[in-house]
């Protein structure tokens, strides 16, 4: 039996960053993926927001994602667009990238972290004891691991092997989607909304250009399409969505040679806790909901990172156990909070003259620019801030990447977090003693002069220190002493 002390079920985007955030922290990791590689066929997720984008700037790899990607503003809440390029942060932008490059770039990150994927196999069965979790595996073998991870889907096997419950929301809708070749395409490209819903026939491939889609001319053609039923059993079929279009548009277009179709609908559901003793759950295995708004990805890699760290600590044992019980405390709400969300935006995208006239008020009102930036903060991830208690504004907010003067230069924060380490940022307060701590906490004494701006809330007051755990969220600011370091220490990086 293989021995890990961490095993990820699923390699997708959430399984990816996570086993990126072991290798960093060298926790012993592995992966099981029922892929044979990395290939994603079809279109799913379209991008990443801009706390995610920070997210991967912390780690030293966003340049990979913004190489392919095209940033544009598309934050938006119910089709109505939030602009966000007046926001205080590098990556006020949204950027366009399909799931499939998504993975194969993370995929690309690990590979050169050296964690084994054990590809071509799922998990079929867990069985956990006080020690650790025996994982079984289709090929018949049992990997033995001291944590396991489910980033396995909204269908989860391993959330459902912990006794997990799933409670939610059933669907309202049922929507297919496709990559297809077309005969005769329609005269136009684009978004149709009718009685039925939204639907859409495009290119796969385009470009952003002074803030336009511009469709390719050649490549597979996309489609969308909202069924008539909701609750079909069996896979989406060519004739399914034939019949779909057909219904909505009077044609099918002539598609043929299929590369994808499957079936997304807004059914909403969430873990009910994140942890059952050593299996813990993690992106679409801890919250599933409809697409609108492009949070699903993005809110998965987010908990990976909060995730990787506190479960490195506990693995090495420089961090108690309950640990981890602030990853549910911490990330739960945040998903609370995206359900709640997606479903009112498909409440509000419905066709009907109420609901339009629900919607021309509901875009009124995000025109005007307090609610712009509250929402946008929301739906961009800009303005989580978790519970680490009261005191100075930026405690439980994400740090901001500042342009400091730091190791006799000019440094970005951000890349003070490169290696998934916390930091303790020293503006001149004074002497602090992390000896105890050494090896899990840096202290960078830096100088900056300029303002401290945060998203939605805007200017606060400058800290004299600020201590940055490593998933770059603030957990104790200093006022010129020392006061609270010691217990926020000790609450985030273990006991003496």
């Amino acid at each position: 039996m293989t021995e890990h002390a961490v095993v990820i079920a699923g390699a997708g985007p959430t399984g990816l960053m996570l086993a990126g955030e072991l290798a960093l922290a060298k926790v012993d990791v592995a992966v099981v993926e029922r892929r044979p590689d990395q290939v994603l066929a079809g279109s799913r997720a379209g991008g990443l927001h801009a706390r995610t984008t920070e997210v991967l700037d912390q780690r030293g790899i966003a340049d990979r994602f913004l190489a392919e990607g095209q940033k544009a503003q598309v934050v938006g809440f119910a089709s109505v667009r939030l602009d966000i390029g007046d926001f205080p942060t590098r990556h006020n932008y949204g950027l366009g990238l399909r799931q499939k490059h998504i993975e194969r770039i993370l995929a690309g990150w690990v590979d050169e972290l050296r964690v084994p994927i054990h590809r071509s196999r799922e998990v079929t069965g867990v069985a956990q004891d006080d020690a650790g979790v025996d994982v079984r595996l289709s090929d018949g073998t049992t990997l033995r691991a001291h944590y396991l991870v489910g980033c396995d889907g909204g269908r989860s096997l391993v959330r459902k092997a912990a006794g997990i419950e799933f409670p939610g929301w059933e669907p309202t809708m049922s929507s297919l989607i496709a990559e297809v070749e077309m005969a005769a395409p329609p005269p136009e490209w684009g978004i149709r909304r009718d009685a039925r819903g939204v639907h859409a026939v495009a290119p796969i491939e385009y470009e952003i250009r002074d803030g336009r889609i511009v469709y390719g001319d050649k490549g597979p053609i996309g489609v969308m399409v909202t069924e008539a039923g909701v609750g079909a059993a069996t896979e989406p079929t060519l004739r399914d969505l034939q019949d779909a279009l057909i219904a909505v548009y009077g044609t099918d277009f002539g598609i043929r040679s299929p590369t994808s179709i499957s079936r997304f609908t807004d059914v909403t559901r969430q873990a009910a806790t994140y942890r059952a003793g050593r299996v813990l759950v993690a992106g679409d295995a801890a919250h599933v909901h409809s697409p609108v708004g492009g949070q699903g990805l993005n809110i998965g890699v987010q908990d990976a990172v909060n995730l990787g760290w506190k479960l490195a600590q506990v693995v090495r044992g420089t961090s108690p156990e309950s640990l981890l019980d602030t990853y549910h405390a911490e990330r739960h709400p945040v998903g609370a909070r995206v359900l709640k969300t997606t479903m009112a935006q498909v409440a509000l995208m419905r066709v009907d003259d109420r609901t339009e006239a629900l919607r021309d008020s509901v875009a009124e009102l995000l025109s005007m620019d307090e609610p712009r930036k509250r929402f946008a903060g929301m739906m961009s991830g800009l303005d989580i801030r978790y519970d680490l208690g009261g005191g100075h504004p930026l405690v439980g907010r994400r740090m901001p990447d500042l342009d400091v003067v730091a190791d006799g230069g000019p440094r970005r924060v951000y890349t003070l977090l490169h290696d998934a380490r916390a930091v303790l940022l020293d503006f001149g307060a004074g002497a602090f003693d992390l000896a105890p701590w050494a090896g899990r906490v840096k202290l960078v004494r830096a100088k900056y002069a300029g303002a401290w701006v945060l998203p939605v809330l805007g200017a606060v007051p400058a800290p004299a220190a600020v201590l940055i755990r490593p998933d770059g969220y603030v957990a104790w600011t200093g006022d010129g002493t020392d006061a609270g370091l010691r217990d926020a220490l000790t609450r985030w990086f273990g006991s003496l």
